[in-house]
């Protein structure tokens, strides 16, 4: 369930960011930098990040809500 967790926790932080880009001054270049990264991350892990990405259409409930067992127990 490791890759779970740590995936839900980057694609929290990668929506934080995407709406500091968003917003009137958007985000340093190191913050801007980590988006990048964020991004490299989550690719690793394709799979994962669709099936958290299913789960939260399935339950109805944004990503940042979701619990890694909210996942395993949709995969099983």
């Amino acid at each position: 369930m490791q890759p779970i967790t740590e995936m839900l926790k980057l694609l929290e932080r990668h929506a934080e960011l995407e709406n500091g880009l968003r917003q009137p001054g958007g985000l340093h270049v190191a913050e801007k930098q980590d988006v990048h990264a964020l991004r490299e991350r989550l690719q690793r892990y394709p799979q994962t990040v669709t099936a958290i990405l299913q789960a939260a259409q399935t339950l109805r409930r944004p990503v940042d809500t979701l619990q890694p067992q909210d996942v395993h127990r949709l995969l099983v």
